[in-house]
């Protein structure tokens, strides 16, 4: 009963891994696309 909490617990952890992973991603994406597009627009302002 002890192990198969202990492997539960593990594979919660693994899981919240993943999420952290992929919001870290999609969130690097979002500012990497607001840089740019402020940059775009500052650029165009600056023409």
């Amino acid at each position: 009963m002890d192990e198969q909490r202990e492997h539960a617990h593990s594979w919660w952890i693994r899981l919240a891994w993943l999420v952290w992973i992929w919001a870290a991603s999609v969130g690097a994406l979002a500012v990497a696309a607001f840089a740019m597009k402020a940059l775009m627009r500052a650029a165009g302002m600056s023409n």
